[in-house]
């Protein structure tokens, strides 16, 4: 065997749990905030793989992937009824995968939103709402960030700290 399957090998065996990340992003400002985490968890999460999937793309098996499943959406304000999920976070949770079955799977959710709007970070409520249909289990109190992420890093860091604690206890160490 060579020094690169020797090498392969390795990480393989390093790479032990998996946290998949759905989101949904028009505007950038849940992509944003999922970049800060991702970044912030790469720094701390050893043993961790980190993979990211845009809610256009997704389709109902890959909330299924990885060992700890997280979900991020934007509050929108469509159809004349404010407090609504990303369009096309809706159309994956609602549509495409309205008759998954989570299984217990560990899961956690991130809802942006505005302080203007009566229902400021809705998303953050429906995203729960589904994994909880859904029998999937929320391992951390839901991230809400209100009005702009930029100026808030310093909170998804806590709070990514916080989710990959209780991702270690719920997969396992």
């Amino acid at each position: 065997m060579n020094n690169t399957a020797n090498a392969a090998d390795a990480v393989q065996h390093f790479i032990q749990r998996r946290l998949h990340i759905v989101f949904a992003s028009t505007s950038g400002h849940t992509e944003y905030v999922v970049d800060v985490l991702v970044d912030s968890l790469k720094s701390i999460a050893s043993g961790w793989e980190i993979e990211e999937t845009t809610a256009e793309i997704a389709q109902p098996q890959d909330l299924l992937r990885g060992d700890v499943l997280l979900l991020a959406s934007a509050t929108w304000n469509n159809e004349g009824i404010e407090g609504q999920l990303n369009p096309h976070m809706s159309m994956l949770l609602h549509d495409k995968a309205r008759a998954l079955d989570l299984a217990s799977k560990p899961c956690a959710c991130i809802g942006l939103g505005d302080h203007r709007y009566f229902y400021t970070a809705r998303a953050a409520d429906h995203l729960q709402h589904y994994v909880g249909v859904h029998h999937g289990r929320l391992i951390v109190p839901t991230l809400k960030i209100i009005d702009e992420p930029y100026g808030q890093e310093e909170a998804v860091s806590a709070w990514g700290k916080k989710l990959l604690d209780a991702s270690n206890l719920a997969v396992g160490n």
